[in-house]
């Protein structure tokens, strides 16, 4: 496992009446994608501007490669951030806006020259040195912006919702070109979103906040597959959550029937939450299924049908390949493993 670049030791941060940030530690490694998910109000831009000296915490540390640097400016830090208001100078071209850092190193013109063109052509934007700031796109301005910060060869690059101007077309692509900048520099980056697909094709690690309070770390695939709580898996992805009692190990009800699944450890009818993803429900005929119900709506998604399907107690979502008929009757198939449960976790509304 690769060294801590940045600990972050239990910081706090109250507004008034309002905790953003309660006792919040977490380690980031050196050359690691993480990302900082969750909701509007969650404290994950607190986070990221705590690390970057733009804010202080109230209390706890942050440590960068084995310094405490919580009282440091934000220049003393070893470290740049973009953010999703650009801040570029209008009054220089784009060249000089990448380059104004370097000049401020004082480093030879040639290597300016040099680490200039190779941030153009990084950030698809060669031949466009000369052009003022004012006249580019929002999305251009952006990767100058990313330029620009790249170009100091900071160890870690903090980016506070840098893409969410950009068209979908150009977000999805400009994803991928930072994953591939970040491998090729092998930088930490600290990405900061609240767009769960953006999370799950770029990082290697999400912590997933709500509340000042981080709810799960891990990798993407353990985010999506394993959920710790209903509000993870509500969050990351389309989930079908449901009340449901543990009767004992590998026994759970829900909809009015008993279930096999995977899970145990939990007390004896325990009142637990009940997570199955839609692409986990296999559609089947009456007589094979497991719950029964009646197909409400059926939308096409493009690489799958979206099916609502009413039993008795709930309305299910369903991913499938095949579409169904509206107002057919239709048995639902769950397998053991497609059933997740989790404890209740206090204050979460369904």
């Amino acid at each position: 496992m690769s060294q801590n670049i940045i600990e972050i030791q239990g910081i706090s941060k109250v507004y008034g009446d309002n905790t953003v940030l309660d006792n919040l530690s977490l380690n980031i490694r050196k050359n690691e994608f993480l990302t900082l998910l969750g909701p509007s109000g969650c404290g994950k831009t607190t986070t990221l501007k705590i690390i970057a000296g733009f804010e202080t915490a109230d209390s706890g540390k942050v440590i960068f490669d084995g310094s405490d640097i919580s009282n440091l400016p934000p220049y003393k830090r070893q470290l740049n951030t973009v953010f999703q208001k650009y801040a570029l100078f209008p009054h220089m071209n784009i060249y000089e806006n990448i380059a104004f850092g370097l000049k401020i190193k004082k480093l030879p013109k040639e290597e300016i020259d040099k680490k200039v063109r190779e941030m153009l052509k990084m950030v698809a934007l060669e031949g466009f040195e000369k052009r003022s700031v004012e006249s580019l796109s929002g999305g251009q301005q952006q990767r100058v912006a990313i330029a620009r910060a790249l170009v100091n060869e900071p160890q870690v690059l903090l980016l506070d919702e840098p893409l969410g101007a950009l068209d979908l077309k150009l977000r999805k692509e400009m994803q991928l070109e930072l994953k591939k900048i970040q491998k090729r520099l092998g930088i930490t980056f600290i990405f900061v979103t609240h767009d769960q697909e953006e999370a799950l094709t770029m990082s290697d690690t999400i912590i997933v906040m709500n509340k000042g309070v981080i709810q799960q770390m891990g990798s993407p695939e353990d985010i999506y597959n394993e959920p710790a709580n209903a509000f993870v898996a509500d969050f990351i992805g389309e989930s079908n959550i449901l009340n449901g009692i543990m009767i004992e190990d590998y026994k759970v009800k829900f909809s009015n029937n008993v279930f096999t699944c995977v899970d145990s450890g939990f007390n004896k009818n325990e009142d637990i939450d009940v997570v199955i993803r839609p692409e986990d429900i296999e559609i089947t005929t009456v007589d094979k299924g497991m719950l029964t119900g009646k197909v409400n709506s059926v939308t096409f998604k493009g690489v799958h049908y979206e099916i609502e399907v009413e039993t008795k107690d709930n309305k299910w979502i369903v991913h499938n390949t095949k579409s169904a008929n509206v107002g057919s009757t239709v048995g639902l198939i769950i397998d053991p493993e497609a059933i997740h449960i989790m404890r209740k976790v206090e204050d979460y509304e369904k």
